[in-house]
């Protein structure tokens, strides 16, 4: 259930609106787009020139992020690095700005590795999730990055930080500038907004030490940037667990039954893909705005969608998950599934880690 004006975007940037007043809207997008880039690229250049200031953590800073708007796989992309550093026995923080919480913009703490400090609600769905997901991560929020890195420091004394959502952060030094980009639509349709999905020009990836290509094709290496490092990955979906904790399994009982698949997250179409090649046939889906709070009406929405197709049971992602736990009892049979990132050969992104440590 997307917003009628976010569809009417998508179709209309995507060139499926023919019509006259489409066209000639589309066409002011255009131009809008070109100066709305040339704008990004002087930004840029500001920052490279030391016009506008940026400043340094005294400890190594990862950025993980992204030139498109939409989903490409950060949170699990974070979640292998925190996992990957804190094996190596580093003290990690997460910076995060918050987005879609009530604290949004605020300096504060999430968790402090041995307890969370603030609600899914207050912190946002991918803070809180981070926090919760990796046991001993901690994670910190705040509009102004090296703000909040600063309070990280003093609060809690990481070893590194992993700056996630960073790309576009130029304030904030970093030591390594990773780069997601989906294969199948590395640049949306190659236009900045509000023509286009690009936060910023196709140029700006040659900022990244670091190309991370996600939902690789199976054999699929594209290589747009052949001198720098690369990583090829794919998402799968290792299990699910019921809503509020349980066992984790696979899915069996998921097979055969009648379900209902429901997500807010940047591409839940590409979220109801991975359960269909799990072998679940989806009798329903519900797809709700990316950061979707979770109240009464959405609710509803489901329980009647539920019963209307009558599944047998619901199936959400981690990040939604963290939303509805005050609606366990109306959820009833929910399930969350795993999200976990997968790569053949991850020896480049090693090698660059190393480095740091």
């Amino acid at each position: 259930m997307k917003l009628p004006t976010e569809l009417y975007y998508r179709e209309l940037v995507d060139g499926k609106r023919q019509g006259l007043p489409d066209r000639l809207l589309l066409g002011l997008l255009k131009l809008l787009a070109v100066a709305y880039g040339g704008l990004l690229r002087l930004r840029g250049s500001a920052y490279r020139l030391g016009w506008l200031g940026s400043y340094r953590l005294p400890v190594p800073v990862i950025s993980v992020g992204n030139i498109v708007l939409g989903g490409t796989g950060k949170t699990p992309m974070v979640v292998w690095l925190a996992g990957y550093l804190m094996a190596r026995g580093k003290r990690v923080a997460v910076i995060s700005r918050g987005y879609g919480g009530s604290a949004e913009g605020e300096l504060r703490i999430v968790s402090d590795g041995r307890r969370m400090l603030l609600s899914p609600e207050q912190a946002g769905d991918e803070p809180y999730l981070l926090a919760q997901k990796v046991p001993g991560l901690m994670v910190v929020i705040g509009a102004d990055r090296y703000q909040a890195g600063l309070l990280a420091l003093k609060e809690l004394n990481p070893d590194i930080f992993i700056l996630d959502d960073g790309f576009q952060h130029l304030r904030l030094r970093r030591d390594l500038n990773i780069l997601l980009l989906d294969a199948a639509k590395p640049f949306g349709n190659g236009r900045t907004l509000p023509a286009g999905y690009l936060r910023e020009p196709i140029s700006a990836a040659e900022r990244a030490d670091l190309v991370v290509y996600t939902r690789c094709a199976t054999g699929a290496r594209p290589d747009l940037f052949p001198g720098k490092p690369s990583c090829w990955t794919s998402h799968k979906l290792s299990g699910m667990m019921p809503l509020g904790g349980g066992s984790h399994t696979g899915f069996e009982m998921a097979k055969g039954a009648r379900v209902t698949a429901f997500s807010g997250i940047a591409d839940p179409g590409a979220f109801f893909d991975l359960l269909e090649q799990e072998g679940i046939r989806l009798t329903a889906t519900l797809a709700f705005p990316d950061h979707a709070s979770y109240g009464d009406e959405e609710i509803s929405a489901i329980c009647r969608l539920k019963d209307a197709s009558r599944s047998t049971l619901l199936i959400t992602t981690e990040k939604d998950a963290v939303k509805l736990i005050p609606f366990m009892e109306r959820l009833a049979t929910c399930f969350v599934t795993v999200l976990e990132i997968d790569s053949d050969d991850s020896a480049p992104l090693r090698a660059v880690l190393e480095k740091l440590l």
